[in-house]
């Protein structure tokens, strides 16, 4: 039996690979798991907006709770599509920023960083992942946790490849600033967001 473990699993039922571990046994296997997962084709369009909004899901690592009110939220602004709107919003979360730094490896260890405080916001230790954070706020690693292998291994860059357009990061340090709101086609998720706004509305 190969024991590949819920994360891949869930990636390759979601069609995306959710963490590094996960990507060569996605590529090995690119269908859903157990024994129908490569018949499965046709599906109905309840099914497929189901799971797009899954994989919004997993990749922010939030409840469905979450999603659910900042959809709420998101179809509330005024003058945006409800879909950008809470792509956007999402992805202002303290814990995607944290990931987007290059500060972690996954949106699991970004929030797990968060919750063991090791994170601070304009100076002051937040412990929500959820935390929103507005332009020209910073985030940088607590002094006391820097030591630590995985934040040593982040200032050395192992994860700055992807550093998107609307943050400024300083590896060493450990420091960065969302500098503006990300724009939609900016935001490096798999997501196609009016299936989820579909979803939802109907």
């Amino acid at each position: 039996m190969n024991n590949t473990g819920p994360k891949v699993r869930l990636s390759r039922a979601l069609g995306l690979p959710l963490t590094p571990k996960a990507v060569k046994y996605f590529e090995a296997r690119p269908y859903p798991p157990g024994m129908h997962g490569r018949g499965r084709k046709n599906e109905s369009d309840y099914k497929i907006r189901l799971r797009e909004k899954q994989r919004l899901r997993a990749q922010y690592n939030i409840r469905e709770t979450q999603l659910r009110n900042a959809f709420a939220k998101a179809s509330k602004v005024k003058d945006a599509k409800t879909g950008e709107a809470l792509i956007v919003d999402l992805e202002r979360r303290l814990d995607a920023m944290v990931l987007r730094a290059g500060f972690a490896r996954t949106i699991y260890q970004a929030r797990q960083f968060v919750v063991h405080r090791h994170v601070l916001v304009n100076g002051r230790r937040v412990d929500r992942p959820s935390f929103q954070l507005r332009p020209g706020d910073v985030i940088q690693i607590a002094e006391r946790s820097r030591s630590m292998e995985p934040f040593q291994v982040a200032a050395a860059g192992a994860h700055a490849e992807h550093v998107p357009a609307y943050m400024e990061v300083v590896h060493d340090a450990l420091t960065a600033r969302l500098s503006r709101l990300p724009e939609r086609a900016e935001v490096p998720i798999v997501c196609d967001e009016q299936l989820v706004v579909e979803h939802y509305s109907r």
